[in-house]
């Protein structure tokens, strides 16, 4: 029977970028590189941070759930730059069927430099090759068009526009559309090269 083989957040590497846990000294990066940044936030399920305590109350949370090696939720650090800038994570794992979502936020001052198209492929890989997911899709807003680029970037197909699936941080509406990527396709693409 298939299952899943669950590691936890461990470091991941890239070329550019280190992967790793959140720490709570990395509170006040976290705030002022994103999360207090309404633009960042507008394509996110969390309205921008009033202040750092509230960055820090979620960063102490995360700590404790790094504990369960199922709790998914990287920093992304490009190692010229050394701060924290961004975060990807996994969430609503499903173990019976081996598929999760990968969700993602970046500083606005490093959108455009393929900074989480590489964090992401990182990502895919781990879950694939070492978790032993079979699927991982993302969504998007449908306004949010460079996320859906970078989706695309790493491999992952569209399927399709959930109409009106949630709601945005201004109270509306919004259509998502959805990506996803099986474990074959990664293997057949990586066995390509």
């Amino acid at each position: 029977m298939l299952s899943l083989s669950h590691k936890g957040t461990i470091k991941l590497e890239t070329e550019r970028l280190l992967l790793r846990r959140f720490v709570i000294a990395d509170a006040n990066d976290v705030f002022e590189n994103w999360a207090n940044d309404a633009e960042v936030t507008k394509y996110l399920t969390w309205q921008p941070h009033k202040n750092s305590a509230v960055t820090r109350q979620r960063l102490s949370s995360w700590e404790q759930r790094y504990k369960n090696p199922t709790f998914y939720s990287w920093a992304i650090v490009p190692k010229d730059f050394g701060k924290v800038i961004g975060s990807i994570s996994i969430i609503g794992l499903h173990e019976k069927n081996l598929r999760a979502e990968v969700v993602y936020c970046l500083s606005k001052a490093f959108w455009g430099q393929g900074i989480m198209t590489e964090a992401l492929k990182k990502v895919i890989e781990f879950m694939f090759t070492e978790v032993n997911i079979n699927r991982l899709q993302a969504k998007h807003y449908s306004d949010n068009i460079a996320s859906g680029k970078v989706m695309l970037k790493v491999g992952m197909k569209y399927e399709g526009t959930l109409r009106q699936s949630a709601i945005n941080n201004s109270g509306q509406l919004v259509d998502n559309k959805v990506y996803a990527i099986l474990k074959e396709e990664y293997l057949q693409k990586e066995n390509s090269f």
